[in-house]
């Protein structure tokens, strides 16, 4: 296979879906996609993809829907003994290359991390991850009162992502959201 090494950490790079088995015998893979829409992942002809920790650039040939899911066949990875080389491999993106967003709006890899802070100064705690409900996003924040800054308490909360009627501001640069929430919700 013709793999680049790719010299970047890991930390600049956002997962965007990952191999999961081979699908045929020509090198095709079948691949679990983490963007909306799911083939959006489809739109970048350059991966980066990291398997055992280290990271390669592979370039993608050819990438189409098949059923739910996608299948993708990427340059160099001809059979079917190729393909299961790469099976469990994650698929990156530098973060540099992501189109930039319109104000208020943010990749939520953007917002893990952030302190979640209520409008009267209580802290509720972290950013874990997000889900989606079909209805809204979700952001599940799990406080640690001996964090820094520490938490009023150690409970994890599902907060709604509703700007204007939850979130109140995000400060990526302070990194904080402020949140109009009742915190023994």
């Amino acid at each position: 296979m013709n793999a680049q090494a790719e010299r970047h950490e890991a930390g600049d790079h956002v997962v965007l879906g990952k191999l999961t088995s081979p699908y045929g015998v020509k090198g095709w893979l079948k691949v679990y996609s983490y963007t909306s829409p799911i083939d959006g992942i489809l739109d970048y002809g350059e991966w980066v993809v990291r398997q055992d920790g280290v990271l390669s650039r592979l370039r993608l040939v050819q990438g189409r829907r098949h059923g739910k899911g996608l299948v993708a066949r990427l340059e160099g990875c001809d059979t079917r003994e190729a393909a299961e080389a790469l099976a469990s491999a994650e698929i990156l993106l530098p973060k540099s290359a992501l189109p930039a967003l319109p104000s208020g709006d943010y990749y939520w890899y953007e917002l893990e991390g952030l302190t979640v802070v209520t409008r009267d100064g209580q802290v509720l705690g972290q950013v874990q991850y997000l889900f989606e409900t079909g209805a809204n996003d979700v952001l599940v924040v799990r406080g640690d009162p001996h964090g820094e800054p520490a938490a009023i308490d150690d409970r994890e909360r599902l907060l709604p992502f509703l700007p204007e009627d939850v979130i109140v501001a995000v400060d990526r640069e302070a990194g904080r959201m402020t949140v109009d929430w009742d915190p023994s919700f």
